[in-house]
């Protein structure tokens, strides 16, 4: 997996079509992320770097339940390859 601007874009499109909103604030976050369940909300700190907020986000996705049919194919196709680095 290639860290640029693309991939990025990929995997905030997994959460965004799940009904996610990825936001980037400033903060005091242990993990570099906070996830707020009840509004779909996933905060990352914005001091992160490309690379940095790529596992971030190769970190969260595995964990929050996300809507696989709202997906588009492209999306899907991206969400499968980043449960099969999980899995690896």
């Amino acid at each position: 997996m290639k860290y640029n601007q693309t991939t990025l874009d990929k995997l905030e499109r997994i959460l965004e079509e799940s009904g996610y909103i990825v936001r980037y604030e400033r903060g005091t976050f242990q993990s570099g992320y906070c996830i707020l369940e009840q509004k779909k909300v996933v905060v990352l700190n914005k001091f992160l770097q490309m690379e940095g907020r790529i596992h971030t986000l190769l970190d969260i996705i595995p964990q929050v339940q996300l809507d696989v049919e709202a997906m588009m194919p492209e999306t899907k196709k991206m969400y499968d390859e980043v449960l099969a680095r999980v899995e690896a």
